[in-house]
């Protein structure tokens, strides 16, 4: 079981990363939004590429953050319900949506992004709007999120099975489970 738990905290690695520093990717949208919207008004000058870089930044926090908000139990929950629920029934309940839910939608929307992804990839396809961005960087932002939230997935299965067993303690109040 250790291995497997090494494997766990690897993931959470990883998704704690992309969490952390893909975060600061808000301040780089803003930054661009005010670059773009000060050019627009005091020069006249303004590029659909700007609002298109904006929309990746974005789109990359909303998409490589997202594992992260699992690992973190961020995520939405109806806790009104589970609530009057057990801690142990809470921790089956979770490692069981996983395995029927998460794990089956996330491989489905890795695979089907990879196609959507070559495609712009090796078409070189570009933005629709006039001077707009290339949009193979956005659409490896689905891919690599979906892959991200898989992986994290597999590390809370790993997790709730461990807690349930009784090899590793939950340490989070709110049930999310830290293994640092």
């Amino acid at each position: 079981m250790s291995l497997i738990v090494k494997i766990s905290r690897a993931i959470d690695a990883l998704t704690g990363f992309f969490g952390r520093y893909v975060s600061w990717f808000v301040l780089a949208a803003v930054l661009v939004s005010a670059a773009n919207a000060i050019s627009r008004k005091a020069f006249n000058v303004s590029s659909n590429a700007w609002l298109e870089l904006q929309w990746y930044f974005f789109g990359a926090v909303f998409m490589l953050t997202a594992a992260d908000a699992l690992r973190r139990n961020a995520h939405v929950r109806i806790d009104i319900l589970t609530s009057l629920l057990t801690k142990k029934t809470r921790d089956v309940i979770d490692l069981v949506c996983h395995i029927l839910f998460l794990l089956p939608f996330c491989l489905l929307m890795s695979w089907l992004s990879w196609s959507f992804f070559l495609r712009a990839a090796k078409s070189g396809e570009m933005s629709s709007n006039f001077g707009g961005l290339i949009i193979w960087p956005a659409r490896f932002l689905i891919l690599l999120g979906f892959i991200l939230l898989l992986l994290q997935g597999v590390s809370e299965i790993i997790k709730r099975i461990a807690v349930l067993k009784g090899s590793i303690k939950d340490t989070q109040r709110d049930g999310g489970l830290d293994l640092s």
